[in-house]
């Protein structure tokens, strides 16, 4: 795909929104600022700075509301925070750290709260009246106190999208059914593996071949045509997540990571009919100065994550109709039926389990559909019910290949074995 043309610095507007990197301290005397702002990078927001930092933003813009939507084992509060419009007819949702030792899309997602929020911008606000920006911006703060990967149960949250064991992921899932954005941009850290694993930024879209392909599109235009130029023409490099490459000629050696599996954000919410983005700024020191002062490395990660973020918003306000075109057309054709269903592959591997046919519906036992009831809810997914006590569970509806992955033996991470019923 043809990449867009951008400068380097531009004023925020619609056109292209938050570009510039965050300010020093020094710059934002009169806005609520950060932990990270107010030592210049030279260490992380702290949780009791964060709710400051929300709550102060909250009061001081009509724009933003938080709101929690769940509590970590920990009892720490999973937040929620719309800047915009309620019910607006187009949403997108940035997922914030969902590990715990990747800090930098936390950072960046306060800071684009604030600056969102209090922007007079005549687009900006424009643009907001239209559109509810969400964001989860911290989507794992047990592992952030804790500065570990996996939540206080070791578990990795990003590995929970279908199964829907820890409360992070819940809460991540409830905010989707409810608030059905059309856009998530997943915000994540990478170390890097000289010499063929070592670009600035590495972003992916859902490979998942359940993913719609005006979905797909749209996801891979994303990534390709927006959030990788929009970074490059900071000056970082970029590339494609979990593809090892040549120093020398840039082709592709082999692939470590990024693959379709249905529980990882970026594929599930593809196989929900709406864009996904993954995007990782690398961990490690870039030039002499960013090892000699940790802070300068920080502030690079962060001020990635943002031109990033920015992109997204970027693309959403070009792309507005495309967007909602793929993503209603994706739905529809799960109400109609229409299209096989994937249980491996991706779409840069070729599939060894398709059902061309695929059943009517799925049956499951009384005692089947207790133990998986709060789960189908929290991912939308609708019955009826069935012979028993049991329910039926119909394929046509939205996310109709969301429901076979869940419920069918073959598909890797099914969370019951229903019996597949022929219509």
């Amino acid at each position: 795909m043809g990449r867009l043309a951008r400068s380097a610095v531009v004023p925020l507007a619609v056109g292209a929104l938050l570009v510039t990197p965050v300010a020093s301290a020094q710059e934002r005397t009169a806005a609520p600022t950060t932990g990270f702002e107010q030592t210049d990078g030279s260490r992380w927001t702290t949780p009791e700075e964060e709710t400051e930092f929300l709550q102060a933003v909250d009061e001081a813009s009509q724009q933003v509301s938080v709101e929690q939507i769940g509590k970590t084992k920990q009892d720490r509060p999973l937040r929620l925070v719309r800047v915009g419009a309620r019910g607006a007819r187009t949403a997108v949702l940035f997922t914030c750290s969902q590990h715990g030792d990747e800090p930098s899309g936390r950072e960046a997602c306060l800071g684009t709260i604030r600056d969102l929020g209090l922007s007079e911008d005549p687009e900006v606000r424009k643009f907001l009246s239209t559109t509810s920006v969400l964001f989860v911006p911290n989507a794992n703060p047990d592992g952030n106190v804790a500065n570990t990967r996996g939540n206080a149960d070791g578990v990795d949250i990003n590995r929970d999208h279908i199964a829907l064991n820890t409360p992070e992921a819940q809460a991540v899932a409830e905010v989707i059914r409810d608030e059905r954005p059309d856009v998530v941009h997943d915000l994540h850290e990478y170390g890097a593996k000289p010499p063929y694993y070592v670009k600035d930024l590495l972003a992916l879209w859902p490979r998942n071949l359940n993913a719609a392909e005006g979905v797909h599109d749209e996801s891979e235009r994303l990534s390709e045509e927006y959030v990788r130029p929009a970074v490059e023409d900071t000056g970082f490099s970029t590339g494609i997540y979990g593809i090892w490459t040549d120093p020398e000629t840039g082709e592709p050696i082999k692939q470590v990571a990024g693959d379709g599996q249905e529980r990882i954000l970026r594929n599930t919410i593809g196989v929900k009919n709406a864009l996904g983005l993954l995007v990782e700024t690398r961990v490690d020191p870039l030039t002499d100065e960013e090892k000699t002062d940790p802070a300068v490395n920080n502030r690079r990660r962060v001020d990635s994550h943002r031109t990033g973020v920015a992109a997204t918003l970027r693309m959403m306000s070009e792309r507005r109709g495309e967007i909602a075109t793929a993503t209603a057309t994706a739905r529809q054709a799960g109400l109609l039926g229409q299209g096989p269903i994937y249980f491996d592959g991706a779409d840069n591997e070729a599939p060894s389990q398709v059902d061309e046919n695929p059943p009517c519906a799925y049956g499951l036992t009384a005692d089947q559909f207790g133990a998986v009831r709060d789960k189908l809810d929290l991912h939308g997914v609708r019955s009826t019910p069935g012979p028993d006590g049991g329910r039926v569970v119909p394929m046509r509806q939205e996310a109709r290949s969301l429901v076979a992955l869940l419920l069918d033996s073959r598909a890797q991470f099914h969370i019951a074995e229903g019996r597949p019923l022929s219509c």
